[in-house]
């Protein structure tokens, strides 16, 4: 197996499922309610709908990066803000979600592995370092939304 599958086979783990820390991003918000979404159990804390809008915004940050193109990210890029109305609203911020993660492993899919020690679009960081922050990133978050679905019971 290239660097570039375990890159990916990682990143899909983390955010789709099958991962060996427990639930990835997606499974993590599986039956999370809109209400649950907005709510904000923990006062200094964000929401589970600010952190899914918050990891679609890295995973097309990456995206963008790994197809050669420089995106400085602003602190509204970093954290979108959350306008969902309706629970139709939310279930599609999730297929949206989906749907980022799958382009993003297409493109990790054909990704030179010659690359991966080259720096990340406008960064000063390689891509093999991007690609695996973005994972870890994922971890990170993924914790927190199981965290806070205990916590809203």
């Amino acid at each position: 197996m290239s660097e570039v599958d375990r890159i990916k086979d990682q990143f899909v783990r983390t955010s789709i499922g099958q991962a060996w820390h427990g639930p990835a991003v997606l499974e993590s918000l599986e039956g999370v309610s809109l209400k649950q979404a907005l709510a904000r159990p923990i006062i200094s804390a964000h929401t589970i709908a600010e952190l899914a809008l918050h990891i679609k915004a890295w995973v097309n940050i990456t995206t963008i990066r790994l197809e050669g193109k420089a995106f400085n990210a602003s602190a509204e890029d970093d954290w979108p803000e959350v306008n969902i109305a309706s629970e139709e609203e939310w279930t599609k911020e999730i297929e949206s979600l989906k749907e980022s993660v799958n382009r993003l492993a297409a493109s990790i899919s054909g990704f030179q592995e010659s690359r991966l020690d080259g720096l990340a679009a406008g960064q000063n960081y390689s891509n093999y370092f991007m690609l695996h922050g973005l994972i870890q990133h994922n971890v990170y978050h993924a914790g927190q939304i199981s965290l806070l679905k205990k916590a809203l019971g």
